[in-house]
């Protein structure tokens, strides 16, 4: 998901003042005694942690500008704006700072990162309005199990039909099909049954398949012009 990359209106600064030049001294002092720092585009993974952990602005400010895009990208999908997902995923990063000494490197930190901002977007959906399907009689209520071919789609356009799903159709379709969750656990995860996550699904699919067939009508019927 690279390619939901997006440039931040907000930036670092929303998390990260400037960086004050005693504080930040004090910090490289304390971690340069476990291993000299290299420059911060250098660092590993684990170098990153640890200075983070030490206290480090510096290196706080790397690992939020090292994963804000794909992290953004991840936030994209669960919000229907580009500002209420800016507005997650710093409620997101709030949260890996706040608990990063709980990490326990048995996964590469993005896998965990991600599964915050995941649960970050669940937050909001719950403070937000309750997430109630729509009725659109329009659309079939199921489909075959059929592959989207989506290669022929841009970015914009499939994250544009994502964002227009209701959103607990979205949240659903997001974490089945995108994240890899089972039934169970997205039930468990939403307040809802199994079954219901199973046919909120199948709902979902059956409404992008329309629009995906939507859009195909708009590009052939562009092209003939």
């Amino acid at each position: 998901m690279s390619a939901m990359a997006a440039p931040l209106s907000g930036g670092v600064g929303t998390l990260f003042g400037p960086l004050a030049p005693s504080t930040e001294s004090s910090a490289t002092q304390t971690v340069s005694h476990v291993k000299p720092l290299q420059p911060s585009a250098k660092w590993t993974e684990a170098e990153l942690i640890d200075a983070c952990l030490a206290g480090s602005r510096v290196a706080q400010k790397e690992l939020y500008t090292r994963y804000a895009s794909r992290m953004l990208a991840v936030c994209l999908r669960y919000a229907q704006t580009t500002f209420e997902a800016e507005d997650v995923m710093q409620d997101g990063f709030v949260t890996v700072f706040n608990n990063l000494r709980l990490f326990r490197r048995e996964c590469p930190l993005e896998f965990w990162i991600r599964r915050i901002m995941i649960n970050a977007a669940l937050r909001q959906h719950r403070r937000s309005a309750a997430m109630l399907a729509v009725t659109e009689n329009e659309y079939p209520e199921t489909i075959a199990d059929e592959e989207f071919i989506l290669s022929n789609y841009s970015f914009e356009e499939l994250l544009k039909m994502i964002q227009e799903l209701a959103p607990r159709y979205r949240m659903v379709f997001n974490l089945f099909a995108i994240e890899g969750y089972g039934h169970k656990e997205i039930g468990d995860m939403l307040g809802i049954s199994e079954g219901t996550s199973k046919s909120q699904y199948s709902r979902a699919r059956a409404i992008l398949k329309t629009k995906l067939e939507r859009l195909d009508y708009r590009h052939n019927d562009s092209l003939y012009r």
